[in-house]
């Protein structure tokens, strides 16, 4: 079913007469538009798409399933969209929850109707893959997976993190798609952060290495984390890896259509604890993965959500130890009518680089 019906379907049922969406990856989702500009408005039987004249053509050949409206300088743009509403004959609009507060203020002085704080009816919709999104997400983890087989032959004593970023971007580029997110390249002690940034420094004998990345294929993404040993692996590096595998894939064998989110996270961490090492572990185990990295729902302590068909979820434990390093593994898993299919391949097994 196209975006759009799957969206008017419960809009009729809110009650709330429009809805005004601006958030650019609900509207990426919405219309196809890859832009970085333009609003949609909803009702539960028609829609326009609002750009700027710089999107003209770019919408024209983009947006399908809704007409498109446009304004060029000087014509204000919430004056145009103000102007859009009254031809509409819509006196009263539903807004998104990531609206920030001077732009409802902007709204409330300008549009000249009654704001409605609306529920995410895009995000509890964009959870559900269509076919046509799982293959752009399949592709992505296609190129991610070839770019660790690139990787692997390119690690060596003596590179930097950045120079170990850079030639992963690099070769998703080369392969037509785009780095999803800025790429983590940790190393020895600094892989111990989650979320580092790549630095200068050198790879070493004995480091952990954890690089985090993933590829863009028309606005869908991959995210995809391995971890491996420069040179010759210690029986700490073994064991630290070898129950975070395990906890992984635990993880990955519990998951089928009905489990709580959170369920599988607490099986995670209390297969952790068997070894001490859930105190390490201070992230969520998951998250929902589309048009953006981080898309909508959560495998995490918290979490309301339930695993469902269609769904397309990151499993990433991590251990991280100050001192000594981190690692962290990451796959990316499409849930079934009887189970999952992980959609990205590379190998987990502990890799000792460069290869012998």
């Amino acid at each position: 079913m196209d975006p759009l019906a799957r969206l008017q379907a419960p809009l009729a049922s809110t009650g709330i007469p429009a809805l005004l969406i601006t958030d650019m990856s609900s509207l990426g989702w919405l219309t196809g538009f890859s832009g970085t500009y333009g609003r949609a408005i909803v009702t539960p039987t028609d829609a326009i798409f609002i750009t700027d004249s710089r999107y003209t053509l770019q919408a024209e050949e983009e947006v399908l399933n809704m007409p498109t409206v446009w304004f060029a300088s000087p014509t204000d743009a919430d004056e145009f969209l103000a102007d859009q509403l009254k031809k509409l004959g819509i006196s009263r609009i539903g807004f998104e929850g990531s609206t920030t507060y001077s732009q409802w203020q902007k709204w409330s002085q300008k549009l000249g109707v009654e704001l409605q704080e609306a529920p995410d009816l895009v995000a509890d919709l964009r959870i559900q893959k269509s076919d046509d999104e799982v293959d752009k997400v399949r592709r992505a983890c296609v190129i991610s997976d070839a770019a660790f087989s690139h990787i692997v032959e390119f690690i060596q004593p003596g590179r930097s993190e950045l120079e170990v970023a850079t030639e992963l971007e690099m070769f998703m580029r080369a392969q037509g798609s785009e780095a999803a997110f800025p790429i983590i390249v940790v190393s020895g002690e600094r892989s111990a952060r989650p979320h580092g940034k790549p630095s200068a420094k050198k790879l070493e004998k004995g480091d952990f290495v954890t690089m985090d990345f993933g590829a863009r294929v028309e606005g869908y993404n991959s995210d995809m984390t391995r971890t491996i040993v420069v040179g010759e692996a210690t029986e700490r590096h073994r064991k630290v890896y070898g129950c975070l595998l395990d906890a992984q894939i635990q993880a990955l064998n519990a998951m089928k259509p009905g489990v709580l989110a959170r369920d599988v996270d607490k099986l995670t961490r209390d297969v952790l604890a068997k070894d001490d090492l859930a105190q390490y572990f201070g992230h969520g185990l998951g998250h929902g993965l589309g048009r953006l990295v981080h898309d909508s729902g959560r495998l995490s302590p918290t979490s309301e959500n339930v695993l469902q068909p269609g769904q397309i979820w990151t499993v990433e434990p991590g251990v991280y130890i100050p001192g000594f390093g981190g690692v962290r593994i990451e796959d990316d898993v499409l849930v079934t009518e009887s189970g999952i299919e992980i959609l990205t391949h590379s190998t987990k097994e502990l890799l000792e680089l460069p290869q012998r």
